[in-house]
Formats: structure tokens, C-alpha cells, sequence
């Protein structure tokens, strides 16, 4: 894919198109041919670009969907609309974006352009974009570029999935990680992240002898965060907040904990906008439970938990309800079971890398070389009793950023093959999650406005975590 050296290259570039006004902005003439001309080398140019011409790259993306009308935007308005019981019936798909990034989006932006599903948010955790080697200016710049492709309508959710406490960086230096996620949501928010789950339910206490002491850390801490986001984010577009009770994989949760929560970060957070959902655990585990062959294995969930906590979000909090984590493994018939019950949001990430991975199209040499990489590169992940598919499952997303070049360079034939596959596995995912016809509610209740600022993201600045705990 050709790609652009030096912002002079994409100014001329732009010029040379046809396709682009470019005089104080970017601003899109004629869409069809920027999106069959241009798009694709300005993408490549704002991933794998010298940092100059990278930066450009990403603030022309930016520019040009928003004068076609896409802008990112915060789902608040319609999550505070459910809270009053005027939205119902269906459960937003939150994505995680991890491998082949730009392939992948344009799949999910076609099933939901297919079936005008305007409710759909798209994600990165913080463990994630360490692992993947995308920092938030870059993802933003991925999912828009991807949007613009698909002839996306309309605002578009990008989320920070899992913001997330590391326990033992708390205990050696607290004010250390709480300062590492504030400089992460300093970096997201003008990068067009309008969606910001905190998740401190890595500090609850289970050894307490009462739900609030157990939960008073999380919530005291979720609340010093919401007091954080809402002094930087952009005050024409508040921010979609969420908080988490139960960590994913640990015991499931129950309206007893929820309440002990929300009645803890309450009196905490004081006057102003707190979250506007919770997540929740019902037996799912981030990744799914792997058998020793390397294929996942069936969990029970249980709905009741994702039922009752959402009706007592919603009538006694007014927040949208409560979020399944750790889901896009699961048994296929299970997903029509989540908007019958009321979940809010779905967080989806690990089977669309194991599409990829495991792909008829992708090419086995290349596989065989990223799972020697594994061998030596992640040995001290092996497990004692796990055979080598556990360990090769379990450790992959790991070499997502060394090979990240690679897998997007792979032919177009490739990469369409899998993004035909993937678009597939969002439509049916999008159908069973009744996201269908989501674009007009969407439009009644988000009135997206321009927030944009430059966003150029040069180099880490929030910190990873390096565990198993962020993304599903």
C-alpha cells in the first residue's frame, strides 16, 4: 500500500485528487473518490508513517469525516433516555478492534450500514493498546478512516474500554497508576473517545466482611475518575462513564453489591453527571475457557444477574442498566438472550482476532512464524499443565504489535476474505443483539457537535497493563 513520506506528499496528494478542499481543512468534494482513491493511503500514512507526515495523516481523517458528517460522539444522551424507560429492546455491540484494525472496522461498519444499525460502539482497553500497538490518537484515526470507507452516516462511539487499576502498581505506588490513567483519559478525549469505562473493580475486597467495605475502594476511586473525566472532557458533548462491581471471571455479581456500589460512589462523586452504566459479572471470563486442544469451552451465563440489576439501575439510579463483559466467545444461540434481559452493552473482542488468526485465508506460514515468536517471546506466560494450543490461544493477542504491519500488508484478496468473513460474524451478532434500525433513535438522541482538537499521540504517555483482565 503507498503511503505518504512527508505532509508536503499529502497535501499534494490531496490536491492531485479531485476528491479534497484543502485550505485551512480537509474538506471532501466528491466521496466516492475519496473513498475509492484517497482513504486507504491516508490510513496506511497514519499508522506506519514517519511521525511528521503520521500526525497530518490522522488530523486530514479526521477533518474529512467530519465534513462528511461523521463525527465522534457520546452515547450519554440515549443511556440517560433508557434510564428513564423511553429506549429499550436492544443491546449495544461495544467491539474491540485489536488485529488487521482497519479490515476489521470497515467489516463491522458494512453489517451495521446493512441494517441501519446506528447503536454500535467501537473500543480499545488499556492492556490492548499496549499489546496491539495502537495509541488512542491512532485507533480513532483506524475506526474514522474505516467509517469514511463504508460511507458511514451519522456519529460514531469510540470508547476506552477498561481503563483499569493495576492491583499491584496500587500497592507499590498508588498515586503513580491513578496519575498513568488520568494521563491516558487526558489523551483519549481529544483523540474522540466520548466513551470511558473506568474499571477499578480490580481493588474490591471480597475478604471485607460487608458489601460496602468491599466495595469502598472501587467506587471511591471510580468516583475520583468521573470527577477527572468530567473537568476535561469537551462540555458540549459530557462524556458516557462506566463503572464495573465485579470483576470478570470472579464470583457474579447481585443487586445487593450493585447497590452497596452505587450508594458508595454517590455520596462520593457529590453534585454532576456520574456514570451512566455498569458492568457486571454473570460467569463469562475474558477470552473464554480454553480446553487443552485449544478450542473454548462452554460457560453458563447467568441472565437473571444482567435482568435485575439493570431494573434496579434503571428505577432506583436511572443509569441504562448493567454491561456483559468477556461475550464474543460465547455459544452462538446465547446472544439473542441479552436484550430479552436487559443488558445495556456487550463488550466483543476475542473472537474476531481468532477469525483472523485462524482464517482459511491467512497464510500458514506467517501463522507458524508468529507462534514461534510466541515460544520465545512469551514463555514466561506458560502455564505448568497447559498444553502447547492453551498456551499458543492464550498468548497470541500478544504478538498482535510485532506482526501488526505485516497482517495489514497481507494481499487484498487476503484481507478481503477475512473482512467478508468478519462482516458475517457482525451481522449476525448485530441481528440477535436488535441493533437493527438503531440509526433513527440514535439520531433522535445524540445531536453530535464538532469537539475536534488535534490529536497527535506521540508515544505513551498512560502506561499498560500488562494482565489478561482488559478486553474480552
Amino acid at each position: 500500500m503507498n503511503l505518504y513520506a512527508t505532509p508536503a506528499e499529502i497535501v499534494d496528494a490531496l490536491k492531485r485528487s479531485g476528491a479534497v478542499r484543502h485550505d485551512g481543512g480537509a474538506v471532501v468534494t466528491n466521496p466516492a473518490r475519496f473513498r475509492d482513491e484517497v482513504i486507504d493511503a491516508l490510513v496506511w500514512t497514519a499508522v506506519f508513517a514517519p511521525p511528521q507526515a503520521r500526525d497530518v495523516a490522522r488530523r486530514v481523517i479526521r477533518e474529512a469525516a467530519e465534513s462528511l458528517g461523521i463525527l465522534p460522539a457520546s452515547i450519554l444522551p440515549l443511556y440517560e433516555a433508557r434510564g428513564r424507560g423511553e429506549v429499550s429492546g436492544f443491546t449495544v455491540p461495544a467491539i474491540n478492534v485489536r488485529i488487521m484494525s482497519y479490515d476489521t472496522a470497515r467489516a463491522a461498519c458494512r453489517a451495521a450500514a446493512a441494517i441501519d444499525a446506528g447503536a454500535v460502539i467501537f473500543e480499545i482497553a488499556r492492556s490492548e493498546m499496549g499489546y496491539t500497538e495502537q495509541r488512542p490518537a491512532e485507533y480513532a484515526a483506524v475506526i474514522l478512516a474505516a467509517a469514511i470507507r463504508e460511507n458511514w452516516h451519522g456519529p460514531l462511539f469510540l470508547q476506552g474500554d477498561h481503563f483499569q487499576t493495576n492491583p499491584k502498581k496500587m500497592k507499590e505506588n498508588a498515586e503513580k497508576e491513578i496519575g498513568a490513567i488520568e494521563a491516558l483519559i487526558e489523551e483519549s478525549i481529544p483523540a474522540g473517545f466520548l466513551q470511558i469505562d473506568i474499571d477499578t473493580s480490580t481493588l474490591v475486597d471480597l475478604s471485607k466482611p460487608t458489601l460496602e467495605e468491599q466495595q469502598r475502594v472501587n467506587a471511591d476511586l471510580c468516583a475520583r475518575f468521573t470527577k477527572f473525566i468530567r473537568a476535561h472532557e469537551p462540555k458540549a458533548m459530557p462524556i458516557s462513564i462506566g463503572g464495573e462491581i465485579g470483576e470478570v471471571g470472579k464470583e457474579n455479581s447481585t443487586p445487593e453489591e450493585f447497590r452497596a456500589y452505587m450508594n458508595l460512589y454517590t455520596r462520593a462523586l457529590g453534585p454532576g453527571k456520574g456514570v451512566a452504566k455498569v458492568s457486571v459479572q454473570t460467569g463469562s471470563s475474558h477470552g473464554g475457557v480454553v480446553g487443552p486442544d485449544g478450542t473454548v469451552q462452554r460457560v453458563a451465563i447467568d441472565f437473571n444477574v444482567l435482568k435485575t440489576i439493570s431494573k434496579v439501575a434503571r428505577e432506583e439510579y436511572g443509569l441504562a442498566g448493567a454491561v456483559q463483559h468477556g461475550a464474543s466467545t460465547l455459544p452462538p444461540e446465547y446472544f439473542g438472550h441479552f436484550a430479552d434481559n436487559d443488558c445495556a452493552e456487550i463488550h466483543l473482542a476475542t473472537d474476531f482476532m481468532n477469525t483472523v488468526y485462524d482464517h482459511p485465508a491467512f497464510p500458514y506460514p506467517l501463522k507458524r512464524e508468529i507462534e514461534r515468536w510466541l515460544d520465545d517471546n512469551a514463555a514466561d506466560e506458560r502455564n505448568r499443565g497447559q498444553t502447547q494450543e492453551q498456551f499458543l490461544y492464550k498468548t497470541r493477542k500478544k504478538a498482535i504489535g510485532p506482526y501488526k504491519e505485516q497482517v495489514w500488508n497481507l494481499p487484498e484478496g487476503t484481507r478481503g476474505a477475512i473482512r467478508d468473513t468478519l462482516e458475517s460474524k457482525f451481522a449476525f451478532l448485530f441481528d440477535k443483539l436488535r441493533v437493527r434500525n438503531t440509526r433513527a433513535v440514535v439520531g433522535k438522541y445524540v445531536k453530535p457537535v464538532s469537539v475536534h482538537a488535534e490529536a497527535v499521540a506521540s508515544g505513551p504517555r498512560g502506561g499498560f497493563v500488562r494482565d489478561d483482565q482488559a478486553g474480552d
